[in-house]
């Protein structure tokens, strides 16, 4: 078959798109025809190289995808060939401590498909049956593969996590990115007021039109400052921050008394400076959050399939130029998802 190949660390010249072994499903698995995927940014820190990353290349990337089954494995038994489906990325063990309480996205062994083990960016894609969703036939390919690894993060993150309330005032950082323009619906869902960040006029345009009732050019104006200028120096009650280093402590500036800082990642670094003091006087909750439990990523997605949610896409293009797709994710051009299809599918 013809995969996407990530043959080195590196920059965008590393990407390959070509032959690679046709994929063997094992008992619990279903093997999946890729009909479309998404990248998200996680897929460019798998290429650049992470410290705890130790894969064999050549690596196939990509944790967002869906399609037809093709063929299942002698212990499935939710799915059989023809049926259609989407990714969910998460893998857990089924065993530790965590999973057995009925949180595997907290297993001590919890990994994604395309950062730590093979991805789904290629013709065909072995799949355990648990990390599949069924997708109902009035969906598209292309919401169905670039939806579920966002929404499912913005929906745990601010429903589960940050557990917001109609009425409280919920800061989305970069809602245009993938998660940040699923955040973006979530919050105005819930009933919260919606405050949001962009570099452009076309991305504040995009935030208000899904939800944001105040938007910022934090090119042009500190966007602490801001929100405590637009609230009469309180502050907001929850701030979405999975940008990181560039941001951080003035997330921490943004936030009212007994505030909540949520974050499932740090596309701008890691290992930001803090604020301690801020935090403890102001009685401050910094919280984690990662991807999301199968009956989280069911209610999400269920309101992805009826229209509820859109996952925006800025572009649509064959896993051969996926490179391209990278750069247009590093380059922040445009909102939403970049979408890839097996060249075969166009």
């Amino acid at each position: 078959m013809q995969a996407v190949k990530i043959t080195a660390h590196g920059g965008t010249d590393v990407i390959e798109y070509g032959e690679y072994p046709d994929p063997e499903i094992g008992r619990d698995e279903v093997l999946v025809d890729v009909k479309a995927g998404a990248l998200n940014h996680l897929d460019v820190w798998v290429r650049r190289g992470l410290p705890t990353l130790d894969l064999e290349l050549p690596h196939v990337p990509g944790s967002d995808a869906a399609g037809v089954v093709e063929a299942t494995g002698k212990d499935v038994t939710r799915f059989d060939p023809g049926d259609r489906v989407a990714v969910t990325a998460g893998v857990n063990c089924g065993d530790c401590e965590f999973c057995r309480s009925g949180d595997p996205t907290l297993c001590v062994n919890f990994h994604l498909l395309g950062e730590h083990v093979t991805g789904v960016h290629s013709e065909y894609a072995a799949v355990p049956a648990d990390n599949l969703i069924p997708v109902p036939e009035h969906v598209d390919w292309i919401t169905a593969g670039a939806s579920s690894l966002v929404f499912q993060t913005a929906w745990r993150l601010l429903i589960d996590r940050a557990d917001i309330e109609a009425g409280e005032k919920v800061l989305v950082l970069g809602a245009s990115g993938g998660v940040g323009h699923a955040a973006l619906q979530i919050a105005d869902y819930a009933g919260a007021e919606v405050y949001a960040t962009g570099s452009t006029e076309d991305k504040l345009d995009y935030a208000r039109e899904h939800g944001a009732d105040h938007v910022v050019n934090y090119e042009q104006q500190n966007f602490a400052e801001w929100v405590r200028s637009e609230t009469g120096n309180r502050g907001v009650d929850v701030v979405v921050d999975y940008i990181g280093a560039g941001t951080w402590r003035d997330s921490i500036k943004s936030l009212a008394k007994n505030g909540r800082l949520v974050t499932c990642g740090g596309t701008a670094g890691g290992n930001p400076e803090t604020d301690i003091p801020r935090i403890f006087w102001n009685q401050l909750q910094i919280i984690g959050s990662t991807m999301g439990t199968p009956g989280q990523v069911d209610d999400v997605m269920e309101l992805v399939w009826d229209g509820t949610f859109t996952p925006a896409v800025r572009e649509v293009l064959p896993m051969s130029e996926t490179a391209r797709a990278h750069e247009i994710i590093e380059g922040r051009e445009g909102f939403g998802k970049v979408v890839v299809r097996p060249d075969s599918e166009l």
